[in-house]
C-alpha cells in the first residue's frame, strides 16, 4: 500500500481520522505509534485540528453576534477546556471542581457562568469570589447568596435559570418543560426576580436549556424563538436591564446509522433574526449558545487493545483492556433505551481487508460490559487497537471508572 493519505468511505463520525498504510489516524498519527506515544491502553485521544475546525464552521455559520460557550461538562480534560478557552467567548460549569478547571485554563470571570440544580454554600462562596455569573435555580440560592454577600462585601453576578413551559421537541435528553429539578419554574421566575431586587443582587439576565442532543433543526429554531420570546416577556419583571441571554444549546451529533448530520444554515437564519430582534427590544443583552458535546464529540475517540479472541458457540469475541468503566455512553448504559452501536473499527486493520461479525467485549465481569455487539469489523486478534469514535464528549468523566478496579484511562490531546 502506498503512503498516501486515504479516506475511509464517507461516514461522518470517522471523517476526521483517515487511514493511512492500513492504519487510523490521529492528529495525522498513526495509530498504533499514538498509543506508544501514550505509553499504554485504553486512552482517550482527542484531536485539536478537529476541535478548531468545529468552532470555525460554526463561527462562519453563525451571525457575529452570537456569543458562544463551550460547556465543560462534556468534556473537562484541562488540556481541552484549555484549548477550547482560547477558541470560544466563555465558558459554562456545572459545579467548583469545574469552576477551578475553568479558571485555570484561563477562562476570563466574566465570561463563565455556573449553572446546576443543587450549588453548595462553599460553591456559591467560591463563585462569588471569582466574580462570575451564578445561574440562580432556586429561592434558596437568593437567601444564601444575599446572606454570602453581607458576609463577605462581595457583590454577586447573577442570572435566573428558568425551566421553560415547552420541551425542546426530538431532543435525546429533555432539560425543560414540564416538573424538572432545573432552574426556576417559569411562572414562578416574576417572584424570583421580585426577591433577587430585595436582595440587592447585581441581576444580568436569563438561561434557559430546554434539552440536548438534538439532530433536527426545525426543533432547534423553535426552541430558540420560544426561549427569546420568554426571556422577553419574563425581562417586563426584572429589577435590572437584561445584559445576558442564554439560548441553550441542544445541537446534537449523528452516532447511530441513518442519522444525518445537523444543518446549520436555519439555525444560523434564525438566529440573526432574533439578534436582530434582541438589538432593539433588549439593547444591553448579549445573546448567548451553550455547547458541548456538539464542539468536541466527534473530535474524540476512544482506543482499547484486543487482548483475547474468543469462539463461544460460534460467535466471536474480541476481548480489549477497555469497556464500560471508560466509555459508558459507548456500552449503552448512559441513557440508551435500545441499545446500539456506536461506530467502532479495528484501528490497526485497513478498512478494506478481509471482515467478520464479532462482538467487542471489555475485561469487566459483566454482560453489560459491551463495545460493540454483533458488528461487521475487519477480522482482528491479540494485539489490535479498537478504536470507537464520536467519543470527545461524555466518555471518561461519565463512566464509572473506579468499578472492579481497574486503571483509570488515559486522555491525551494530539
Amino acid at each position: 500500500m502506498n503512503d498516501a493519505v486515504r479516506t475511509p468511505p464517507r461516514h461522518a463520525p470517522r471523517s476526521g481520522f483517515p487511514e493511512r498504510e492500513g492504519q487510523l489516524t490521529v492528529g495525522g498519527i498513526p495509530l498504533a505509534r499514538l498509543a506508544d506515544r501514550v505509553g499504554r491502553t485504553p486512552f482517550y485521544a482527542y484531536d485539536r485540528g478537529l476541535l478548531d475546525a468545529r468552532v470555525a464552521e460554526l463561527r462562519a455559520a453563525l451571525p457575529q453576534a452570537i456569543k458562544l460557550h463551550y460547556a465543560i461538562k462534556a468534556n473537562p480534560m484541562p488540556a481541552v477546556v484549555g484549548h477550547m478557552a482560547r477558541l470560544v467567548d466563555g465558558l459554562d460549569v456545572a459545579s467548583g471542581g469545574e469552576l477551578k478547571i475553568a479558571l485555570d485554563a484561563g477562562g476570563d470571570p466574566r465570561e463563565i457562568s455556573f449553572a446546576g440544580p443543587g450549588k453548595q454554600t462553599a460553591e456559591l462562596r467560591q463563585a462569588i469570589a471569582a466574580g462570575i455569573l451564578i445561574n440562580i435555580e432556586s429561592f434558596r440560592e437568593v437567601d444564601q447568596l444575599a446572606a454570602l454577600c453581607a458576609d463577605t462585601g462581595w457583590p454577586a453576578r447573577v442570572a435566573v435559570r428558568v425551566n421553560p413551559d415547552f420541551e425542546l421537541k426530538s431532543s435525546g435528553m429533555k432539560m425543560g418543560g414540564g416538573p424538572k429539578q432545573f432552574g426556576v419554574d417559569a411562572e414562578e421566575v416574576p417572584a424570583l426576580l421580585a426577591a433577587i431586587g430585595k436582595a440587592g443582587l447585581a441581576f444580568e439576565g436569563f438561561h434557559l436549556f430546554a434539552g440536548s442532543q438534538n439532530l433536527k433543526a426545525e426543533a432547534i429554531v423553535e426552541a430558540q424563538c420560544k426561549c427569546y420570546e420568554l426571556a422577553l416577556r419574563l425581562a417586563a419583571d426584572a429589577p435590572s436591564p437584561v445584559r445576558f441571554l442564554n439560548l441553550g444549546g441542544g445541537f446534537g451529533i449523528p452516532y447511530f446509522p441513518g442519522e444525518q448530520a445537523l444543518d446549520l444554515a436555519p439555525i444560523a437564519a434564525n438566529l440573526t433574526q432574533l439578534a436582530e430582534r434582541a438589538a432593539a427590544e433588549l439593547p444591553e443583552a448579549e445573546l448567548v449558545i451553550e455547547l458541548g458535546r456538539y464542539l468536541v464529540g466527534e473530535a474524540g475517540v476512544y482506543v482499547s487493545r484486543v487482548v483475547d479472541r474468543k469462539v463461544s458457540r460460534g460467535q466471536v469475541y474480541l476481548v480489549t483492556d477497555g469497556g464500560l468503566h471508560h466509555h459508558l455512553s459507548a456500552s449503552g448504559n448512559f441513557g440508551q433505551v435500545i441499545r446500539k452501536n456506536y461506530p467502532v473499527a479495528v484501528g490497526t486493520r485497513s478498512a478494506d481487508g478481509p471482515t467478520e461479525t464479532v462482538s467487542v467485549v471489555g475485561p469487566l465481569c459483566t454482560p453489560l460490559d459491551l463495545l460493540a455487539d454483533r458488528m461487521e469489523l475487519a477480522c482482528a486478534g491479540p494485539g489490535d487497537l479498537i478504536a470507537v469514535f464520536q467519543s470527545g464528549a461524555y466518555g471518561a468523566s461519565a463512566s464509572p471508572q473506579a468499578f472492579l478496579g481497574h486503571p483509570a484511562v488515559v486522555e491525551v490531546l494530539v
